[in-house]
């Protein structure tokens, strides 16, 4: 077969356990989610020659191999946040398209909820004070400001109102009702959102993401593996990936996210336009986040992002454009860099197997096309994949 041409399948996807975990380690999580992912495909680990893996110890992944006792040929370490896992697996296809890897697996695992609650580390967890930071950091400029600031200009330029972002997180709690492994599932409205005590003005509590523990493993594997895996095939159609800035004074446009690039070369690549998707698995920090990808990603214009959620679009039950359907990080589950989750819930709507949550077509089939976009930093970087069944 010639060099480029192999397609690629995700054949195994699994969650460690997540939520509230306190008697773990993030390297047992990393084992349970690999464990489970490999038996969701149906393959032993000895065919696993590539591994990605970000977030824990001095030399991920090589920490994380000799842990699973892996020693695979190709690696990835990239670290670029949240949408790590999405960069990770744009890189991943490509190296099995080019016969540089057979089967390669994208693994995390965090106790980032359990290690406060412990006091092995503080909630405001610094991203250090030196290169460019060191003009923002002694200001008091957390990350969290930094998202805050991006929607009050979205707000300023275009109108968008809190009661439309609030409404983001309500569409999220609903879809995590749902799900049973979800966090959080209790209802909520739109003033439960506006009532909560102030985070960084415009965000109150529930506009932002809760901390968890938790893990989860990505098999993905060249075509010809497809035929000895258990599951149904998850095709990687295209993916794209882009970094912005890391000063806010560098970045040209708060209401632009890298995702408007990112989502257009996958889209470009995948030969696929957003209007033919039928659900989008988006990195929510916080709510803006939701809002401004769905924006760029070509779903509304730009601008048009508050009437677009303010009509139940996002929703499982009822909704035009069904969007983290497992609850997403404001609340199901956020334990770090949560783009892997993406990749999980995208893959179990395409195979159908998504239980009460399952998004379904007119017939009752399963959807065929997908999208999954993670943002890294303060929309510093963005990795998008197309996936399709």
């Amino acid at each position: 077969m010639p060099p480029g041409s192999r397609k690629v399948a995700i054949t195994g996807v699994a969650l460690a356990d997540c939520g509230r975990v306190d008697d773990t380690t993030p390297y047992a999580l990393h084992a349970q989610a690999a464990r489970r992912a490999l038996a969701d495909a149906g393959l032993d680990r000895s065919l696993v020659d590539g591994l990605a893996s970000a977030g824990t110890g001095t030399l991920a992944p090589v920490e994380i191999a000799e842990y699973l006792g892996l020693r695979p040929t190709w690696v990835d370490s990239t670290s670029v946040g949240g949408s790590t896992w999405e960069v990770m697996a744009a890189h991943a296809a490509d190296a099995i398209a080019a016969g540089h890897a057979n089967a390669v697996l994208l693994v995390y695992g965090s106790t980032a909820r359990a290690d406060i609650k412990a006091g092995r580390r503080t909630g405001t967890l610094s991203f250090g004070a030196r290169g460019p930071l060191q003009f923002e950091v002694p200001y008091g400029h957390t990350l969290i400001a930094k998202y805050a600031m991006a929607a009050r200009r979205h707000m300023i330029e275009h109108g968008t109102t809190i009661e439309q972002l609030a409404s983001v997180a309500v569409q999220a709690r609903a879809n995590a009702a749902l799900n049973p492994e979800a966090m959080f599932r209790d209802p909520i409205t739109v003033d439960d959102v506006l009532a909560g005590p102030m985070i960084a003005d415009p965000f109150t509590k529930l506009h932002c993401c809760i901390r968890s523990d938790g893990g989860a493993a990505v098999l993905l594997v060249a075509e010809e593996y497809v035929r000895d895996c258990r599951t149904a095939p998850v095709w990687v159609l295209g993916t794209g990936e882009y970094v912005s800035h890391v000063s806010m004074s560098e970045w040209p446009d708060f209401t632009v996210s890298p995702a408007a690039v990112s989502g257009r070369l996958a889209f470009e690549r995948a030969g696929v336009r957003p209007e033919e998707v039928e659900l989008a698995e988006i990195y929510d920090a916080f709510t803006y986040m939701t809002l401004v990808t769905l924006e760029d990603l070509g779903f509304c214009a730009k601008g048009e992002g508050g009437s677009f959620v303010d009509k139940g679009r996002l929703l499982v039950e009822g909704g035009d454009l069904p969007v983290n359907t497992d609850g997403g990080g404001l609340s199901a589950q956020h334990p770090g860099m949560r783009g892997l989750f993406l990749l999980v819930e995208a893959a179990r709507q395409l195979r159908g197997e998504a239980g009460a949550r399952q998004v379904r077509r007119r017939d009752g089939s399963a959807p065929g096309l997908a999208v999954a976009s993670g943002t890294g930093g303060w929309f510093c970087s963005s990795g998008t994949v197309v996936l399709g069944r």
